[in-house]
């Protein structure tokens, strides 16, 4: 009976490590190369996305002039090789440039809150 009880826990703790681990094992489809990005927030925060959702900043979304939205991103800056994997939720931006738009929370987990606008390599993921 201790036993059972032991595999269970054992198996149980396995299984929320799994969910709760993020992974990056995803297959790059095509990289896009590397490209200027900037984040948006709080100005926006409970608008409504182009694709109809809600926009909450501190999701990992992005912007994008023209990949489907529901494509998964993976985010990598430059400077601080930091890596996140974004939605994209919206269309822009639409500023000089720029290629990407990232919401604050995946800007803020690659390193480019302070700095505003970056370099990221940008790859499209399957």
């Amino acid at each position: 009976m201790m036993k059972i009880k032991k595999s269970i826990i054992l198996a149980f703790a396995l299984a929320c490590i799994t969910i709760s681990t993020p992974s990056f094992a995803h297959e790059t489809v095509k990289t896009l190369g590397v490209k200027t990005a900037s984040w948006y927030g709080k100005p926006f925060h409970g608008r409504i996305a182009a694709d109809g959702s809600r926009f909450n900043m501190y999701h990992q979304t992005a912007a994008h002039r023209t990949l489907p939205f529901g494509t998964k991103l993976k985010v990598t800056c430059a400077q601080t090789g930091k890596s996140t994997i974004v939605t994209v939720t919206d269309r822009g931006p639409f500023h000089g440039n720029r290629a990407l738009d990232l919401s604050y929370g995946a800007a803020k987990a690659i390193g480019l809150i302070d700095q505003g606008v970056g370099k990221v390599k940008i790859d499209i993921l399957k």
